[in-house]
């Protein structure tokens, strides 16, 4: 069992990862209803959240439905980071997230995200200050160091523990890496045995299977798995796992046609939350993944993404036996 906070999983959790214009409401509901145990919003910017800009103020939104569900925060000023926590505390959350791992340049040479592990004694002080902003459960998701030369994950995770983390999330990869090359869980596995960790130790990268993900829980004694860019377009990865540990084996794949009614509710739920102009144009990164594999994908990607109104994707996807075949 999972526990953070008050929140309790039973079983082995697995966990939708935040993600930039993919873990929007719509999406994370649709994960929640495949076997997410947890899901996570996009990454929201604390300095628009204290400015109120409307962009970081929409990410803010949350249902009932996708609970468990916890708000994550990326920044690199203490009082500001704490500010933001106060803010988000009041849209009702299950749990803060801090953001200490994304690696894109824009943040994380900014002093943001990944950024901060060049800085422990800040890491430390933003923590340290979210933790008495809230009565909520803090988390921190971050990667092993910042270079081959540089991984420093146990230093960091006794440090933030000691200031009153819930939980941590571990990315097997340094900021150098980006998202090149493959996950190492070696770390990750060494932090979760260490004697003084007391925390929960939820493990991410390269969780692309259910059998994968099995394998890295019975492998390193992880409380958990965190699911990123595998469950693009792919929210039965949740349902796989599932199935997986309590039968043994992997579900037959989802077919063409429950591919695309997902894939037709997810464009309509967003069309519903962020309006159809916006909605359109971010479903262009969903459509190859949601029919990843299948005969015919080319044309029909190529068809939908050029489409420039929701009467005529919706067509298309009615017309999907015109174009696709199950590989």
């Amino acid at each position: 069992m999972l526990q953070i906070g008050n929140i309790q999983i039973t079983g082995f959790p697995v966990l939708l990862a935040p993600m930039e214009d993919i873990s929007d409401p719509p999406f994370r509901r649709i994960c929640r209803r495949f076997g997410a145990d947890m899901v996570f919003t996009e990454f929201i910017a604390a300095d628009g959240l204290v400015r109120d800009a409307v962009k970081s103020l929409q990410k803010l939104d949350i249902r009932d439905d996708e609970r468990p569900v916890g708000i994550q925060i990326f920044g690199k000023d203490p009082d500001t980071m704490a500010e933001a926590t106060r803010i988000a505390t009041e849209a009702r959350p299950d749990l803060i997230d801090i953001n200490f791992g994304c690696p894109v340049r824009k943040v994380a040479m900014k002093g943001g995200g990944a950024g901060l592990l060049n800085d422990v004694p800040r890491m430390v002080e933003i923590t340290q200050a979210m933790v008495r902003s809230t009565p909520l459960p803090v988390t921190v998701k971050t990667r092993l160091g910042w270079d081959d030369d540089h991984k420093n994950i146990l230093d960091i995770a006794l440090r933030l523990q000691d200031e009153g983390i819930a939980a941590l999330t571990i990315h097997g990869r340094t900021r150098s890496q980006m998202y090149r090359g493959e996950a190492d869980w070696t770390l990750i596995g060494q932090v979760k045995a260490h004697p003084a960790i007391r925390i929960p130790i939820i493990g991410n990268g390269d969780i692309t299977s259910a059998a994968r993900a099995i394998e890295m829980q019975q492998r390193y004694g992880v409380d958990g798995v965190m699911i990123g860019r595998a469950a693009v377009g792919n929210p039965w990865i949740f349902r796989e796992i599932r199935h997986f540990i309590s039968a043994g084996q992997i579900p037959a794949p989802p077919e063409l046609q429950e591919r695309v009614a997902v894939c037709r509710e997810h464009l309509l739920a967003s069309v519903e939350w962020k309006g159809e102009k916006l909605a359109l144009f971010e479903m262009r990164n969903h459509y190859s993944h949601y029919f990843k594999g299948i005969s015919g994908v080319k044309e029909f990607r190529s068809a939908l993404v050029t489409a420039d109104s929701l009467s005529r994707v919706l067509q298309l996807l009615d017309s999907w036996k015109d174009y696709l075949q199950q590989a």
